[in-house]
């Protein structure tokens, strides 16, 4: 078997899905590669890729172009050419059932409904490989799931989501230096909270200003 680690980030392919919900596999994978001075261009097995030495592991990294719902013809195929075992696979994916904030890592399992995993369990045959779920949020009130996951992130939730980003990157790393269970101990979750501001005393509240509270047209 090969040598090779292969992380996969789940999205769709062109400008209009950039930044989306749905896209965050892209960004993970992407901030990994931008960190360890890696480069995306070449295309193989429907992916565009880019490879080279993470942490001193041989890795390959892979941006499906199938869009989401065939994901699984890319990753198969990746994992065939390279004979690279499944417990050196990991498929970064959104995750409606996840609040914005909060990773989870996997050894394996179903899909969960997502559409990208359930493709590339049905094309490897198998659930025996490593999942990090990036969580989006349920869509907020009526809003149909499919327009959430296409929606592009802004304001808060883009700030959060490019921290979540980062701490994606950093549990991918422990994942290829100190393996799955680790990486699940020290990562999973909805990592740091922020923290709360001190209560202004009594004497000293006159000579604050209050900020309005925004309305949901702000929000």
């Amino acid at each position: 078997m090969s040598e090779l680690y292969l992380i996969v980030g789940l999205g769709n392919p062109g400008k209009k899905y950039e930044n989306t919900r749905h896209n965050v596999g892209f960004r993970v994978v992407d901030e990994l590669a931008s960190k360890h001075g890696l480069s995306f261009g070449k295309e193989e097995r429907k992916a565009v890729i880019a490879s080279g030495t993470v942490l001193g592991k041989k890795v390959l990294l892979a941006k499906p172009q199938t869009y989401m719902n065939l994901s699984g013809e890319s990753v198969a195929g990746l994992v065939n050419f390279y004979k690279i075992d499944l417990s050196q696979v990991i498929i970064v994916a959104d995750d409606l059932d996840l609040p914005l904030g909060t990773i989870r890592l996997r050894k394996s399992g179903s899909s969960g409904g997502q559409n990208g995993l359930k493709n590339i369990i049905e094309r490897l045959g198998s659930q025996d490989f490593a999942r990090l779920r990036f969580g989006i949020g349920r869509p907020p009130g009526r809003m149909d799931p499919i327009a959430h996951v296409l929606h592009p992130f802004s304001g808060d939730d883009d700030i959060l989501a490019r921290e979540v980003s980062t701490r994606a990157v950093k549990a991918l790393e422990t994942w290829l230096t100190d393996g799955i269970d680790l990486a699940i101990s020290r990562h999973n979750g909805p990592g740091e909270q922020p923290k709360k501001q001190p209560v202004p005393s009594v004497e000293n509240a006159n000579t604050l200003t209050t900020k309005a509270p925004r309305t949901p047209s702000e929000e």
